[in-house]
């Protein structure tokens, strides 16, 4: 098990990124550092609370507390293509000197029944341009009856033995958001082809996926589907993972990556990042999260 380990989270304003009537913001990806700024993107939209339809957005930041939106990085796809209803869930990851944004989008017109998919762009800089890989979607539902027949969304990266680890939720059709389950895909190329492995599902629950390098394993932050508590989970090959301990977890939390996805040296956990806020409010808006017990290069 690792030495014990106790794990507490403690939150404050995103300036710059907090509510405002009118405007949700939600679902930040994990945050870099790129020549001395942080970045995040996130789904962003004035049509509601959810995700469904909008688009993905970024921010930087000097300190990690004052932000400053930077407009809009991923818009919805043109008429007639697959992300065509909206782009939402936004992860990053850094490869061969490129910035990779992978988002979900899901069928046109939006129904419960519309089916997901995740997509990839890429650019030279946090900044943009960003160009449409032209081969997406990289990953679709699965078939019938599978356990990710409905559902695919929420990815989730890290580099490890030279391959790209794309983590990601899904639900069967006919199942309900607290049936999500948590599965894997892997590819030796940034954009793909992805394989998902057999083992999946890997994590039954969680309605968020965040992932990240922690000392030779991988850790996640798995969080409650119903009324039940959280729970950081580990695992040392990345695919069997245990339950480490119950926590009340940050809700969709996109942490800062100390490992700038370098496969070269150990994971380094993870000490702060941005959440959907927890005060009530009318629409969703982001939040600062920091994190005791899970920095360092030690396993769990």
């Amino acid at each position: 098990m690792g030495e014990a380990t106790t794990v507490q989270f403690e939150y404050s304003a995103a300036r710059g990124l907090g509510y405002e009537p009118g405007i949700t913001r939600r679902d930040p990806s994990c945050i870099i550092r790129v020549g001395g700024l942080f970045h995040v993107w996130y789904t962003k939209t004035p049509y509601g609370p959810s995700g469904y339809d909008a688009s993905v957005w970024h921010a930087a930041s000097e300190d990690s507390i004052h932000w400053e939106e930077r407009g809009e990085a991923v818009p919805r796809g043109a008429e007639g293509e697959w992300d065509e209803q909206s782009v939402f869930t936004p992860n990053i990851l850094v490869a061969d000197g490129r910035y990779f944004l992978f988002y979900t989008s899901v069928e046109k017109p939006y129904t419960e029944g519309a089916l997901t998919a995740i997509g990839v762009a890429y650019a030279s800089s946090p900044d943009g341009p960003w160009m449409r890989y032209e081969e997406n979607p990289v990953l679709r539902t699965g078939p019938e009856g599978s356990w990710d027949s409905h559902r695919v969304d929420d990815s989730c990266l890290i580099v490890r033995d030279g391959l790209f680890w794309l983590y990601y939720k899904g639900r069967e059709m006919g199942l309900s958001p607290r049936e999500t389950r948590m599965g894997l895909a892997v590819a030796e190329q940034p954009m793909g082809p992805y394989r998902k492995v057999p083992e999946n599902p890997l994590i039954e629950g969680g309605h968020e996926v965040c992932v990240w390098r922690q000392g030779d394993g991988v850790a996640a932050l798995v969080q409650p589907n119903g009324p039940e508590g959280g729970t950081l989970q580990y695992s040392s090959d990345g695919i069997l993972f245990r339950r480490f301990a119950e926590v009340r977890p940050p809700q969709a939390p996109g942490p800062y990556r100390h490992d700038d996805f370098d496969d070269r040296q150990t994971g380094t956990g993870i000490e702060w990042g941005l959440h959907i806020g927890l005060r009530s409010r009318p629409l969703p808006f982001l939040e600062r999260f920091t994190c005791e017990g899970l920095a360092g290069s030690r396993n769990l």
